[in-house]
């Protein structure tokens, strides 16, 4: 994970910067606002409302709010932390996941309670936190001993009893939280016919995608579909988008947020993409049978170690995991490459920030598809890669980087454009050989 560093002590300093910030989420929040039949304005107006509504509720000051100066339909929220929080007597556990998600501004879902002690009854003030080695089981009552990490104090909204002895199981809210590590808005439910939370770099895969009304668009890894119903957006929903993801329930969530916006360029189908059969040029779609050059553009986000998300508090993949992402990659880059018509765009992008999933892959894409030609991208908010072998000086500018440990000023205030995950963007034009 080094920047092509030679001198040790530097790339352990590299290292621990990561590991520090990785640790924290990033200090804004990014809703891209749906304009289809409202001004950028008029939305940013009614989320306005509906946030201050929010913060209210848990007796917090509403966050500055404002739009992005360069992409369009982009809102702004600045997220305020750490905060000094008291330690209650009641203890709540949930798992790393959830206590990742309050972090960044979600209540406690009933079904992420995994144990509260036996007095905890409706109205109470409890201490969250979350259970970093995975050990804790459902229906704990006992304060939890293990690794654990307190993400914040909210109150109550049931007793111990009902979330766990109550059949069938409640849902909704289970823990409301009103005192935060981290002051962010909680965006469940709040008029998802007009945001999508969705983060800076992952927004800027469309806009450097920039997919035109009556293309044909692939989405070969669509889930849960902010990319997709972004670029169906920014086609004005004229053309043909095809958004593929391997199981049905992640498909339904994107169909579900395609259909909260009004989309309906997109076809979703349930399929591992390197499945998909190539046919012949010219024909039509009779899925999973796609013809040759096909699309004018492809998305290809592939899977990957996701090692730039934030908030991570641990992270157990194995060695052998994360080396095994960057062959499991190429296939989808060559079976992308079979089905774009020469001229056409294909959009490279990860989560992560190992060299061998990002730069390298640029590397192995140059060596061995010349049919790909590495092209510059706009617009640019990020910084160029890293050093690799194999890369120029030149080539490193065509690609963009979102790296927090290098990127994030000293005042996290300062700049929204780079306290974000961690994310890679390469951009390749097809050209005929």
């Amino acid at each position: 994970m080094s920047k092509y560093i030679n001198d040790e002590e530097e790339c352990n300093s590299y290292l621990c910067g990561l590991l520090e910030v990785m640790s924290s989420p990033p200090m804004f929040t990014t809703l891209r606002l749906n304009t289809a039949t409202r001004s950028s304005r008029e939305v940013e107006a009614m989320i306005r409302e509906e946030i201050q509504k929010v913060y209210s509720l848990r007796n917090l000051d509403p966050p500055r709010i404002f739009l992005h100066p360069v992409l369009d339909n982009v809102l702004i929220l600045e997220n305020r932390g750490p905060q000094q929080i008291r330690k209650m007597e009641k203890e709540v556990i949930v798992d790393q996941n959830c206590g990742m998600a309050v972090l960044r501004g979600a209540d406690i879902f009933v079904q992420g309670i995994l144990g509260a002690p036996a007095n905890m009854l409706l109205g109470d003030t409890v201490s969250v936190y979350a259970d970093l080695d995975g050990k804790c089981l459902r229906g704990n009552m006992q304060p939890w001993k293990g690794s654990r990490f307190h993400v914040g104090n909210g109150v109550a909204q049931m007793d111990r009893d009902v979330v766990f002895k109550t059949k069938p199981a409640p849902s909704g809210v289970g823990i409301l939280m009103t005192e935060p590590l981290y002051e962010a808005p909680c965006l469940s439910d709040l008029r998802p016919d007009l945001i999508m939370a969705q983060n800076l770099p992952s927004i800027m895969c469309s806009y450097v995608l920039d997919p035109q009304p009556g293309e044909r668009i692939l989405d070969m890894c669509a889930a849960p579909g902010g990319k997709t119903t972004h670029i169906a957006s920014k086609m004005k929903n004229e053309g043909e988008v095809i958004a593929i993801d391997r199981s049905d329930n992640k498909v339904d969530k994107i169909k579900s947020n395609l259909e909260k916006w009004g989309l309906t360029c997109v076809s979703c189908y349930a399929c591992d993409a390197l499945k998909i059969s190539v046919g012949p040029i010219g024909g039509n779609v009779n899925f999973p049978e796609i013809p040759a050059e096909y699309f004018d553009r492809i998305l290809v986000d592939v899977p990957c170690s996701a090692l730039g998300q934030r908030p991570s508090l641990k992270n157990n993949i194995s060695l052998n995991s994360l080396q095994s992402y960057a062959g499991y990659q190429r296939k989808f880059i060559r079976k992308a490459v079979q089905l774009l018509r020469p001229g056409g765009v294909l959009l490279y992008s990860t989560c992560t920030v190992t060299l061998e999933e990002n730069e390298k892959q640029v590397v192995w894409i140059q060596d061995n598809l010349p049919g790909l030609s590495l092209t510059a991208q706009c617009p640019v908010l990020g910084s160029a890669g890293r050093k690799c072998r194999g890369l120029t000086d030149e080539q490193r500018q065509l690609i963009q980087v979102f790296d927090p440990s290098r990127d994030t000023p000293c005042d996290k205030m300062a700049d929204y454009d780079k306290d974000t995950i961690g994310f890679f963007i390469a951009k390749f034009t097809k050209i005929k050989i």
